[in-house]
């Protein structure tokens, strides 16, 4: 078989670019973490020392990061005067006032996905999962990033979704979030619709805890937490809500059965998941479709795995969701997407 020279010298340019973009992830890992990027959107050129004076950082690691954020593309260096400079095209992806827009978290799990990297091995030769327990910041980074999404769009943007409900959430109705983490859902929309009364439910103690915390720092006497299986869900509820938990749960469709049984007569379930399709060949071209798949061989799927679960990982699309909330009894499921969110797909769907 005869080799394309250029084709083989366009690829090769294709892997190098992986290589210098992956250190590079974990270099805008390192700006957000550290707060390099939020300091230098407000200094004019500067320094490497002015810059670590300014963020209360180490000179020798600063400098040395500036270096491949300007060989990276993402600052601009001038040698005359050894300054450095954040564009303001480019601070709108990596600062935390950039909201949803922002970027750097998301390379966090990049880093995340490297700490259990030799695990991952182990599963490829030796089948299994990598269980919960090995990603202990996993919850956190997931609140980070999550937060920004809900404090910006949850209550006028992803609620409204399901026609009705806002009217019937200030009214007061009682809602139920299947795997709330540490709880911020519930907790921005117990403070949005105080007539409301919620429950987050989930498996990580560690979740509860920080979501109690959070919910008694604010006051709040609409929301409360407990840890549990959610596929032995107590209660009637008006309203369930699962954002970006499903696919990842060792039995999905059972928790999505225990949710169908959980609902009143016109009840509704909001879930928000992966915006991908159950078709590889229709992922191709996804702006985030590499991330996703190296997020559910990393995570989502292996950790279904560790339990002897569904492993579902990119295999859940919306082919898949549709099918499995039928199979749970939602006829009616309609799926809406959000502008400026390419990663989330929304569920909507009531109970007869």
């Amino acid at each position: 078989m005869s080799t394309d020279t250029a084709r083989q010298e366009e690829f090769t340019g294709f892997v190098v670019d992986v290589l210098n973009k992956g250190a590079l992830a974990l270099l805008v890992s390192v700006g957000h973490q550290t707060g390099l990027f939020d300091t230098m959107s407000t200094l004019p050129p500067s320094t490497s020392r002015e810059i670590a004076e300014a963020a209360h950082l180490d000179e020798r690691y600063v400098r040395e990061w500036l270096g491949g954020m300007v060989v990276g593309g993402v600052l601009e260096y001038e040698p005359g005067a050894d300054t450095y400079t954040l564009p303001p095209e480019h601070a709108a992806s990596l600062t935390n006032s950039a909201g949803v827009d922002n970027l750097a978290g998301m390379m966090q799990y990049i880093a995340l996905m490297g700490e259990v990297e030799q695990q991952i091995v182990e599963c490829f030769r030796n089948g299994g999962g990598v269980p919960y327990s090995a990603y202990p910041r996993f919850q956190a980074l997931q609140a980070e990033e999550t937060a920004r999404v809900y404090d910006a769009a949850l209550v006028d943007t992803i609620v409204p979704l399901a026609p009705g409900l806002t009217e019937r959430l200030r009214d007061g109705i009682d809602v139920l979030d299947v795997g709330t983490g540490q709880g911020h859902a519930p907790i921005v929309l117990a403070q949005a619709f105080p007539r409301s009364r919620f429950l987050g439910l989930d498996q990580s103690e560690d979740g509860i805890a920080a979501a109690r915390a959070e919910a008694d720092r604010l006051s709040l006497d609409n929301v409360r937490f407990t840890t549990g299986d959610a596929s032995k869900i107590d209660g009637r509820y008006d309203l369930v809500t699962a954002f970006d938990v499903i696919h990842d749960l060792a039995r999905p469709q059972e928790v999505l059965n225990a949710i169908a049984a959980s609902l009143r007569d016109g009840g509704t379930f909001l879930m928000g998941d992966i915006a991908a399709s159950s078709r590889l060949e229709e992922n191709v071209g996804h702006p985030f479709g590499p991330a996703l798949f190296g997020f559910s061989v990393f995570y989502c799927m292996t950790t279904s795995l560790s339990t002897g679960g569904a492993g579902l990982g990119t295999v859940w699309g919306e082919q898949t969701a549709r099918r499995m909330l039928q199979d749970a009894g939602f006829t009616d499921a309609q799926v809406r997407s959000v502008e400026g969110d390419p990663v989330n797909a929304y569920y909507v769907a009531t109970q007869p």
